[in-house]
């Protein structure tokens, strides 16, 4: 997909790339040993509040993907040759972050946002959104 907007969409605000460095390892989350493959390790990074929006529009509770992950256990991103590129992140909080990238999943590419939140136990997600894309940016339809 041709971008000639691309710094656009992957800015990171000044002093948070080692925050970057940290987030972008856990990411696509569910799918990295160092976002936890295990229930445990779900159970920590995933704030009780948390939800999301699939690809498809529809949303999803936190009951409803630790459920699914537990019947159905996640695919290693790595192992399956899954990439992630184009990283933007901005602060949003004192210490809540927006990590935004696209992902390629073989030939299905989509773009993923997820709310972090840095606490005294480590970093946990609050919202993820995942939109397929279909078309270039900064486009109007014919």
């Amino acid at each position: 997909m041709g971008n000639t907007n691309t710094g656009k969409f992957t800015r990171v605000e000044a002093g948070l790339e080692p925050v970057l460095e940290e987030l972008r390892r856990r990411e696509p989350i569910f799918h990295t040993k160092e976002f936890g493959m295990t229930a445990v390790e779900r159970e920590r990074v995933v704030a009780p509040e948390y939800w999301e929006v699939g690809a498809s529009g529809r949303r999803y509770s936190r009951e409803f993907i630790v459920r699914g992950l537990e019947e159905t256990p996640p695919v290693d991103a790595a192992s399956a040759g899954w990439r992630c590129w184009d990283f933007g992140l901005r602060r949003m909080g004192q210490e809540t972050y927006l990590l935004t990238y696209t992902l390629a999943q073989g030939e299905r590419v989509t773009r993923r946002a997820t709310v972090w939140e840095e606490t005294p136990a480590g970093w946990r997600i609050l919202y993820h959104q995942g939109t397929i894309v279909t078309g270039e940016d900064d486009t109007r339809p014919a």
